[in-house]
């Protein structure tokens, strides 16, 4: 088992805006290393690059140069079958704006991926109710999402996330459509899921959701300009059940 689950060496991303032959240069030689059961937290400005580099570091885009190392695979060049199977196995993703299918229940959202995994149907049922009874809804696994309040389905999407047992777990702006407390019930979970080894990498634009992280990147113009180990604040974990 490799100390890294992800190892990012001279990433370049490169855009050419549509129907122009002028080029953008989203990141400019990228190099990361992530290490197994790390909380990691990535800042900066719109137009940084965060985003891009979300999008390399969840195998939803490929660089342009450079190559990336997620877990034991080189995936910087895969062809799409292949790096869509790897993400589906690799990488859990939480976002603001939940994306959950409203016309099914919790239970139901929670055995989507693993139908596409090939899951049988009782399986991925008892899967499913104990990944909502490990969020705190086991009392909610028949609501379909709009009977739940924002942050029990944002519990829904973390419940997603974990349903591969992912080598990294990406949450873009996970409290951003949350109000204060809220959130902070969230980001609870997020502590709690790295006290328990899950490799974490959380892209915000609040310094105090990044404070709660063991690490911060800032990026800017594409770059990053700065890597800092954060001294451990002292927030209280709420148990994930």
């Amino acid at each position: 088992m490799t100390e890294y689950v992800a190892d990012l060496h001279d990433i370049w991303k490169i855009y050419r805006k549509p129907g122009t032959d002028v080029e953008v240069c989203a990141l400019k030689g990228v190099s990361l290393r992530i290490r197994r059961g790390e909380y990691l937290a990535i800042m900066g400005a719109s137009g940084s690059g965060k985003s891009t580099l979300m999008n390399i570091l969840g195998c939803l885009d490929q660089p342009t140069r450079g190559h990336y190392i997620l877990g034991e695979h080189d995936v910087s060049s895969l062809p799409d079958d292949q790096l869509s199977e790897i993400r589906s196995q690799s990488i859990g993703f939480v976002f603001q704006n939940f994306n959950l299918i409203q016309q099914l229940t919790v239970v139901e959202n929670l055995e989507v991926p693993m139908f596409y995994q090939g899951v049988r149907p009782a399986e991925r049922h008892e899967r499913a109710r104990a990944l909502a009874e490990r969020v705190g809804l086991g009392d909610r696994g028949d609501h379909r999402p709009m009977q739940l309040s924002g942050g029990q389905q944002q519990r829904v999407c973390i419940a997603r996330a974990l349903v591969n047992d992912p080598l990294i777990l990406l949450a873009d702006e996970p409290t951003g459509a949350l109000d204060s407390k809220t959130g902070l019930q969230i980001l609870d979970m997020f502590d709690n899921l790295h006290k328990s080894g899950t490799t974490v990498v959380l892209v915000t634009h609040d310094p105090n959701v990044a404070l709660r992280a063991q690490r911060t990147i800032w990026l800017q113009d594409g770059e990053i300009y700065r890597d800092t180990a954060n001294e451990q604040s002292a927030v209280s974990a709420m148990p994930i059940g």
